[in-house]
């Protein structure tokens, strides 16, 4: 059976396996996607400028042109019954295209509110009322004279570009008005918003799911350990948060995700303070690097969600039937430390380790700092997980492996 090309015009959903899913973005998160699709028995369709993107290689069709190519557009259009997004940054011009003549989920409003720090902060802002959970005291500044009004109130604190920031770039840490003065000049003046630092005990997201009808699932709250701005070990199991707080951010998150009448999958960070309050800290219309443990301890993963909330299927609450462990594989682990030699890491031992499950995204060259796979380690019981994580990051060279 060969790849269907429909015409031009919505379908009615929900939309059956045997229809055509299209995705915007060719990386690890649309590899995942379409393996999940194409598991479930849909044909799928990938724009991607890269001729050799990781999702664009396994997908049946692969359409590698710029994201506002209005031919590409045009193309995906006829071949995809619904398109979502694997990473914020496609433009949401794009997706408004796009919703023109399919289903598009997320719609391009809330991917272009993730786009920009500013609308994202103002959007958790006016949720705080629903949810009693807001964002960190900040200051947005876009010219010379929002900088002036900044106050020492705020400081120290961190600058963040207001767009095109991820994994720790555009953010600078700053602890006077002149260093911030400076810090913005460095920029090149674009827009930014300034927060206050605040004192953190540590870092937990939740993903949620929330179809066409409004439904909503939820898989439980991660806890996070971030190394350098980039997520380097997730915890999943029944302590790894404070029952209340865990309750407090699945709330947030679906007010969150209420607030804009989201479509599709979507995490929302935070932070726990050391009062065991949360903020906000930020969120990503997407499947997200924390939920990727829900490919190996859960019933459904975050990608079977994404793919039922495209094709308007019904939602299942997951259940995770074991505590799970995610470990994120950056290039840097092809190569000997002080050395660029690359060398492949030592999969066989790791893969002795019990319970580990090793997930590599098919990119054709390692670089330092480039999320190149992850390894899930699952097991009957946290401790036994994690001595298994500890085993199998000793084995890798990677440093303590637990979000504790």
């Amino acid at each position: 059976m060969s790849p269907k090309v429909t015409a031009p015009g919505r379908k009615t959903l929900p939309l059956l396996p045997g229809s055509t899913l299209g995705v915007m973005g060719g990386g690890q998160l649309g590899r995942m996607f379409v393996h999940a699709a194409q598991a479930t028995g849909y044909f799928t369709a990938v724009l991607d400028p890269d001729p050799d993107s990781p999702a664009g290689r396994i997908s049946h069709h692969h359409l590698h042109a710029d994201y506002l190519d209005s031919d590409a557009l045009g193309r995906l259009s006829r071949l995809a019954d619904a398109v979502t997004t694997e990473f914020e940054n496609v433009p949401a011009q794009a997706l408004a295209t796009l919703a023109g003549d399919v289903p598009v989920a997320p719609a391009a409003d809330a991917v272009a509110i993730a786009q920009d720090r500013i609308r994202e902060k103002a959007h958790f802002v006016r949720c705080s009322a629903a949810s009693g959970i807001g964002c960190a005291p900040y200051a947005v500044i876009e010219n010379a004279d929002h900088l002036a009004a900044v106050s020492a109130d705020l400081l120290p604190g961190i600058l963040k570009t207001a767009r095109m920031g991820y994994d720790g770039k555009g953010q600078q840490g700053v602890q006077t008005l002149a260093e911030l003065a400076a810090a913005w000049e460095a920029t090149g003046r674009v827009p930014c918003v300034l927060e206050k630092r605040l004192p953190l005990a540590l870092e937990c997201s939740v993903i949620v799911a929330r179809g066409h009808d409004g439904q909503a699932v939820h898989f439980p709250p991660q806890r996070n350990l971030h190394r350098g701005g980039i997520l380097a070990v997730t915890e999943v199991h029944e302590q790894a948060l404070p029952p209340a707080v865990a309750a407090r951010a699945v709330e947030a998150a679906r007010a969150i995700a209420d607030g804009i009448g989201y479509v599709g999958v979507l995490c929302v960070e935070f932070f726990m303070l050391e009062d065991g309050s949360l903020v906000a800290n930020e969120m990503a219309p997407r499947p997200h690097n924390s939920g990727h443990y829900t490919m190996d301890a859960c019933d459904v993963s975050q990608f079977d969600l994404q793919v039922r909330t495209l094709a308007g299927l019904p939602l299942v609450a997951p259940r995770q039937h074991s505590p799970a462990i995610m470990l994120n594989l950056l290039g840097d682990l092809w190569f000997a430390e002080g050395s660029d030699q690359q060398r492949d890491p030592a999969w066989a031992q790791v893969l002795a380790v019990p319970g580990t499950h090793l997930h590599l995204y098919g990119k054709t060259e390692a670089r330092r700092g480039r999320k190149m796979g992850h390894l899930n380690i699952t097991g009957a019981d946290i401790a036994s997980v994690r001595a298994a994580a500890a085993q199998a990051a000793a084995l890798l060279g990677l440093p303590d492996s637990t979000a504790s």
